[in-house]
């Protein structure tokens, strides 16, 4: 910090620290707003094939500034319609964040907390099939978070989970954004063809309101614009 101090003096002076002051100031200022807007509005409704579900509000991670605030509600709607099922797996460690408690294996080949699958999606063969799938987040990561980056993971991937995880009559959700993974883009401009569904929800707000809209609205659409994280939220469902 002092070396930042003494730089910014010798490139312009007192006047260039008091300009580095109040930037710094301006953007705590504009984050502090920002939160107490979000804590203190109400929720609100969105919604999803024809399901009226709460936007969820939670501080961890921001939750009520970003994506979560869809991506939790549905996948709540999702779990609760499997009920009875026996054998949940969630791919990547996101729900335990949110207070979740339905019984579930958990895979994720990064996250090194107790009881979590450590294995790669790619070459995951579980003993015991699974009733129903879901994912949040996480898949978009995979073939380009990665050292060696293969547009024909994350097909292939999914392709795994349907295959050789999932039970027959069993359902897999997956949800994560457009514009990120530009592998994911282009599988699902040629098709996507392992989702017997797929829908789309568009952020439409600074206040983090959404809406279900067509594929050809936001086909083209990008990762942080025009706001921070998500703009589009990808929901596919393959049905075995």
């Amino acid at each position: 910090m002092k070396a930042k101090l003494k730089r910014l003096y010798k490139q312009g002076g007192p006047l260039a620290i008091g300009t580095k002051v109040i930037e710094v100031l301006n953007r705590v200022f504009a984050s502090t707003a920002k939160n107490i807007y979000f804590k203190v509005t109400p929720s609100g409704k969105f919604d999803f094939n024809g399901n009226k579900l709460k936007y969820y509000r939670h501080n961890f991670n921001l939750a009520y500034q970003n994506e979560r605030t869809v991506e939790i509600p549905i996948a709540t709607w999702f779990l609760n319609a499997q009920e009875g099922a026996s054998r949940i797996l969630e791919v990547g460690n996101v729900l335990r964040n949110y207070g979740c408690r339905i019984k579930r294996d958990v895979l994720d080949k990064y996250d090194l907390s107790r009881g979590i699958i450590n294995q790669d999606v790619l070459v995951f063969f579980p003993k015991e099939k699974y009733n129903a799938i879901i994912s949040i987040s996480t898949m978009e990561h995979v073939g380009w978070d990665e050292p060696d980056r293969d547009p024909n993971k994350i097909p292939a991937a999914l392709a795994n989970l349907r295959d050789n995880c999932l039970l027959p009559g069993g359902v897999m959700m997956v949800r994560l954004p457009l514009g990120y993974n530009p592998y994911f883009d282009e599988y699902l401009k040629i098709g996507g063809d392992v989702f017997s569904e797929k829908y789309f929800l568009k952020r439409i707000s600074f206040a983090n309101e959404w809406q279900q809209v067509q594929y050809a609205e936001v086909i083209e659409s990008k990762f942080g614009e025009p706001y921070n994280n998500a703009n589009v939220m990808f929901i596919g469902i393959m049905r075995n």
